[in-house]
This record gives C-alpha cells, structure tokens and sequence, in this order.
C-alpha cells in the first residue's frame, strides 16, 4: 500500500467521518441556541483537504503525524463541542449564552474579520515593542552579570527575588510615571519578559564549558569579542529557555495591559465583549489569541533551530 494510500486510512480520517455524521443527529436544543453549522461543517472540511493534501506531499513520516494529531484533536474538540451544546443539549438554557455552539463562534468570526485583524495588529504592535525592549535590555546584562562568577550567584537570587512579583504591581507606578497609557502598557509587557530572559541569559553564560572559555584566553581573545563571539553562541539554549518564557507570559498578560486605557486590541475586544456579556464575541476573540501565538512561537522555534543548528553537528 503506497504512502498517499496508507493517508486515508488513520485516525483522524475517522473522526472526520464520525463528525459529519454527528450532523445528521437532530438537535435537541431547538431555537434556544443559534447554531449555524455550516460554518463547522466547512471549517473540517478545509482541515480535512490539508490533511489529505499533506498525506501526499509531506515525505517525513514525523511531520505527517503532528499534522494528523494536531487535526485530529481539533476534530475530538468540535465533536464534543457540537454535542454538549446542540445536539444533546448538556448544556442548560442558563449557560448556553456562555457556551455558545462552534458555528455561532465561527460566524462571529468571520463577521468581525476586519475588526479582529485591526486588534491584532494594535496587539502585536504592544508586545513586540515591549518584548523587544526586554530582550535588547535583559540579553546584554545577562553576559555582563553572568561574565563574573561572583557577581553572576548573587544576582541570580536578586532575579529570582524580582521574577516572583507580578508586573501588575508596578501599574500603578507606570501610569503615574509614564507620559502616556501606551507606554505604561508597553512597560508591562517589558517586565513580564525582561525577567525570565535576563534569569536564562545568565543561566547559560554561567554554565558555559571551561574549556571553551579557555580556548579562547589561549587566543588572547578581547572580552568584547569572547562575550559576542563565544560566550553568546555557547549559551543560546539557555538564552532561547528565557525568550520563550518572556514571550509566552507577554501574551498572557496581553488582556492586563490592554486594560491600561486602550481601546483596542484583541485583549481589549475580549474584555470588553465579557464585560458586556457577549460570550460569543470573547470566546471568538480568545481563539484568535491562541492561533496568534502559536503561529508566533511556530517562526519563533524556526529561528531558534536555524541558529542552534550547530547543536546538530
């Protein structure tokens, strides 16, 4: 059986089918929850021809089955989905407003498209600006502190000492610091990553190996040049460590800082449609979030394995 052929016959092929056949289920929720299956219905179909198509073109084994897992859990998601809120009707009058079904998600989706990517936009604007401030901050005083042993032990506790406090204790001081509620957002933001990058850049440049340090002294190398050209390259991994950790807690307090007098974003669009009870909204805008970030982080591990390529070796 060729490999295109074996692509037909797995798992999440099987959750397709069962998925479309759950739609011929009547639903038992009636006209008390607006449903609109199309929108779901197309949604896996689009998956499901990326599945097949990836069957055929994707030669490494491994990559087709992330893909095939990946949809395939997205499959099991809907499925329940669709059951507990239409067509068994688990879910209660009361609540359905909360737990809308995923077609009513899918279609305030794509009503809001233009909305959502101006939010987008302003969002990524706020966190890359500060996120870029902590790493061009935190990666040089990293080496710096990391560079001296002694210096290096002792702000290793003064960091982890700093990292605990949330950033959202220093708000307050922001706003009254900073000239603008931009600006005490984008402080925020550059708290939240500055610490973890600053703990993983002194972290890898304290556990360099000596002899590469060593090697290097043997070639009266300048300590501009063993910071930037050894010592850096040497402890990339721990530094990596630290920038996914910076990045993953920007975004999550993506919604505080968009709280400090902004008016957009999709923090702020989240928020504010729980604010006013429109779940459907929110819970639309709390996916874009999701597949936001992990695009980010997909480009964001590209540029990491293309720099730790040497690892490889």
């Amino acid at each position: 059986m060729t490999r295109a052929l074996k692509s037909l016959f797995t798992v999440s092929n099987g959750l397709f089918v069962v998925f479309l056949l759950i739609q011929l289920l009547p639903n038992r929720a009636g006209g008390r929850i607006a449903d609109k299956p199309l929108y779901t219905v197309a949604l896996v179909s689009v998956l499901e021809v990326f599945l097949l198509t990836s069957g055929f073109f994707v030669k490494k084994k491994e990559l087709r089955n992330v893909i095939s897992d990946i949809i395939g859990f997205v499959y099991i998601v809907l499925i329940f989905w669709v059951l507990a809120t239409v067509k068994l009707n688990v879910v209660s009058n009361a609540k359905s407003a909360v737990f809308p079904p995923p077609g009513a998600v899918l279609a305030q989706f794509v009503s809001d498209i233009k909305i959502t990517v101006t939010n987008v936009r302003d969002s990524l604007d706020l966190v890359f600006r500060g996120y870029l401030l902590a790493m061009i901050t935190a990666i040089p005083l990293g080496l710096i502190l990391g560079w001296n042993v002694r210096v290096g032990a002792a702000a290793t506790y003064i960091t982890k000492f700093l990292s605990s406090i949330s950033p959202l204790v220093y708000t307050p001081y922001a706003i009254v610091l900073l000239p603008s509620f931009r600006a005490a957002s984008i402080f925020v933001i550059f708290v939240a990553s500055f610490w973890p990058t600053l703990a993983g850049t002194m972290s890898g440049v304290l556990n360099v190996e000596k002899n590469i340090i060593d090697s290097a002294k043997t070639l009266s190398v300048g300590r501009v040049t063993m910071l930037s050209r050894v010592v850096l390259p040497a402890s990339l991994p721990q530094v990596f460590i630290g920038c996914n950790q910076g990045l993953s807690i920007s975004f999550i307090l993506l919604v505080s800082a968009e709280m400090i007098g902004a008016r957009s974003g999709i923090g702020y669009y989240v928020n504010n449609y729980v604010n006013f009870g429109n779940y459907t909204s929110a819970l639309a805008g709390v996916f874009v979030i999701g597949i936001v970030v992990s695009v980010i982080t997909f480009f964001f591990n590209l540029l990491q394995r293309f720099l730790l390529r040497w690892k490889k070796r």
